[in-house]
């Protein structure tokens, strides 16, 4: 397990240089005493590993900029991929304080060659428009859900996508949470889309989307804990946690309201990476224990396992 004795860790993402695996995980100190607060306070840590269980950290790869800026409040849960010239590149989420307490999310973007010395590029990058999202006082959100880029390669070979948190314009307020899309030529220049699918699937929101293909089905794995799930699927009994839906394709379509819950609450924001033998493993953050306090630290490798399209996680 990585963990951290002076901070809390919670959100993370992975890159893969081919030698190590790159941890970006979020962490703030614990000496803020209420583990709440550390989302106003979160920095991007990094650590390294060749076997995704035993890491080493070194230097910090983000901390937040001086204001006025579009992460002046907090930098948040992004991904990384490698251009075609071997740039790598990050997108994560800038925080920045909204007038009424709460909060504006932007996508943001930083580049290294390294992996290790991180550059931030002007910003925002992207953010909510109103064509197509719900942006902040539209409606009573607690903040405005646009967040957690996941990056990743045209399925063609044309350009690349970003899928987004977000939530639609319309639709019944505690079911509007949908998957926001960017398009790019180039990783640089990137232009916003409409969603790629509607509201009314049972989420007020829909977090830190990943996509992935296992024994040869493209599948969308989110997060969503039971407060945000909407009315009609709290009453099903659904606690909320990671959740994977089967894909046609990588931008979908998505069965978001057949979405199958692999974890409950104690586990948040999965992801299903490969290790060094090819074979899929599942990683999150420990999130609650049985009192309902925070956890904090990232799992070992849990492995997954697939069976006719039915995706089960070891002794979970």
């Amino acid at each position: 397990m990585f963990s951290l004795p002076e901070a809390w860790v919670w959100d993370f993402w992975l890159a893969d240089d081919g030698r190590r695996h790159h941890l970006f995980f979020l962490y703030a100190s614990r000496a803020l005493k209420d583990p709440d607060a550390r989302h106003y306070r979160a920095s991007v840590g990094h650590a390294v590993s060749t076997d995704l269980t035993h890491w080493t950290r070194v230097t910090d790869a983000l901390v937040r900029s001086d204001a006025p800026g579009p992460d002046d409040l907090a930098t948040w849960t992004g991904s990384t991929i490698q251009g075609p010239d071997g740039t790598w590149h990050t997108f994560y989420t800038g925080a920045s304080p909204a007038p009424n307490g709460s909060n504006i999310q932007t996508v943001c973007h930083a580049t290294s060659l390294d992996l290790y010395d991180w550059t931030k590029q002007p910003g925002p990058l992207l953010r909510a428009d109103r064509r197509w999202y719900e942006v902040l006082g539209d409606g009573g959100w607690h903040d405005e859900a646009f967040r957690d880029p996941w990056v990743f390669p045209d399925p063609d070979g044309d350009g690349w996508h970003l899928l987004i948190t977000a939530r639609a314009n319309h639709g019944p307020f505690d079911d509007r949470g949908v998957v926001g899309h960017a398009t790019s030529p180039d990783l640089y220049r990137w232009t916003l889309q409409e969603p790629l699918s509607q509201p009314g699937q049972g989420f007020g929101q829909l977090e830190v989307f990943q996509t992935l293909e296992l024994d040869g089905r493209n599948y969308l794995l989110f997060n969503c804990l039971a407060g945000d799930l909407s009315h009609r699927h709290r009453a099903t009994g659904a606690s909320g946690g990671v959740w994977l839906a089967r894909a046609e394709s990588p931008l979908g379509p998505y069965d978001l309201a057949g979405a199958q819950q692999l974890t409950d609450r104690s586990l948040y924001v999965g992801k299903i990476v490969h290790d060094r033998d090819g074979r899929p493993v599942f990683l999150a953050f420990r999130n609650e224990a049985a009192d309902g306090s925070f956890v904090s630290g990232i799992t070992d490798p849990i492995p997954v396992e697939v069976s006719g399209g039915t995706v089960t996680l070891a002794g979970i």
